[in-house]
């Protein structure tokens, strides 16, 4: 399939953005987060104002803020692999009347699996290079590979924070993955199986 549109679903910890950078890469598409959304058009006007306007007062950015960046991404596109996009219902009601997706898929991994491999994590404080204490080593613990940093856990990767994103995640997104399901668009990927396994499954599941 030339240039799909993907919108790739699934819980902190799943693995969407390695997924949605390699899917981006193979079928030559953008890869289009929110975070990069917001942050490439921070000034662009809405009628709700600008996005610079609630990340300099450190608020969230409300929902017809980020469908109009979104959409303006989206629209820029020839294809993409939207990844952190729909958050919640409304969101995923907005795309719906705005492009015709391909592919929607939903990585698949039990909570025990999610929680470790975000408890486990280790950022470089230096370079941000990420690691893991199980998967992911670094050739020397605790040091970067890439730059010799020191590898630090962050504060929201302890099991405390880990365990509220996930119960955040359920309340506002597991209804969007209900929502596609309904419409019978909905791909069920295993995302605990090996990164290229996981791969070749989404391959398979975009061009079937």
């Amino acid at each position: 399939m030339n240039q799909p549109k993907i919108l790739l679903l699934g819980p902190p910890g799943a693995g969407k953005g390695t997924q949605s950078k390699k899917l981006a890469d193979h079928f030559d598409v953008d890869h289009v987060t929110t975070g990069d959304a917001l942050r490439a058009n921070k000034d662009m006007e809405t009628e709700h104002g600008t996005p610079r306007e609630y990340m300099d007062a450190g608020e969230l950015v409300p929902d017809p803020v980020v469908n109009e960046i979104v959409e303006a991404a989206l629209t820029e596109a020839d294809g993409f692999v939207l990844d952190g996009y729909p958050r919640n219902l409304s969101q995923a009601e907005y795309l719906d009347g705005i492009t015709d997706l391909d592919a929607v898929i939903t990585l698949e991994v039990s909570r025990g699996e999610l929680v470790e491999r975000l408890t486990g994590r280790r950022v470089c404080e230096e370079c941000g290079a990420n690691f893991h204490v199980e998967f992911d080593q670094p050739e020397t613990p605790g040091v970067c590979d890439e730059c010799g940093g020191a590898l630090i856990q962050r504060d929201d990767d302890n099991e405390e924070t880990v365990r509220e994103r996930l119960r955040v995640f359920d309340e506002n997104t597991q209804p969007v993955i209900d929502f596609y399901d309904e419409q019978g668009e909905l791909v069920r990927v295993d995302g605990e199986r090996t990164p290229d396994e996981v791969f070749e499954a989404l391959q398979a599941a975009i061009e079937p």
